[in-house]
């Protein structure tokens, strides 16, 4: 083999090894940021990843919700008619976090009951539900997933995430 060829060669795979790694690179950082939605059903079916971040979603269960007085942690337990877990979350809730209402939390699922949130977000008005709430809701037919009521006055059926800066259609708050 010539001089030219070997050098070629050798640039050649110098670029294969290249693009390999970064591939491999870029394919650990996505992995590493994916963020899967699960219900409470699945989470008490143990089909959601112990130790994974991962978003949830349901109703906050009326009269589960304890706050230490002392510090910011809270916990409180997520359901959606079919399963129920606990989510234990240590900062300031939302103005609009209440039982009973739906919400979504970002986190870990430290066990298969216990779910630590980074972040909990809460619905924005008396319509709105965020669409994977109210999906896993209708599913498993818990009576608050019905959000296609007469108050909607034509607005989109809560699942579609429109929001328009706190007005219902009729102009009231």
């Amino acid at each position: 083999m010539n001089a030219v060829r070997k050098q070629r060669l050798m640039i050649i795979v110098g670029v294969v090894v290249g693009l390999g790694i970064a591939t491999g690179l870029l394919l650990f950082a996505l992995t590493q940021n994916i963020n899967l939605f699960y219900t409470p059903q699945q989470i008490a079916a143990g089909e959601a990843p112990v130790g994974a971040n991962m978003r949830v979603g349901g109703l906050v269960v009326p009269g589960s919700v304890i706050r230490n007085n002392e510090t910011l942690d809270v916990s409180f337990d997520l359901t959606d008619g079919q399963g129920t877990f606990s989510v234990h979350y240590h900062g300031i809730l939302p103005d609009l976090f209440r039982e009973g209402q739906g919400i979504v939390a970002n986190g870990v699922l430290v066990a298969a009951d216990r779910f630590e949130a980074e972040e909990v977000l809460a619905k924005h008005d008396e319509e709105y539900m965020p669409p994977e709430v109210q999906d896993a809701l209708e599913k498993a037919g818990h009576p608050g997933a019905n959000a296609d009521d007469a108050s909607n006055k034509g607005e989109p059926k809560g699942g579609a995430g429109v929001y328009t800066r706190g007005y219902k259609a009729d102009g009231q708050h």
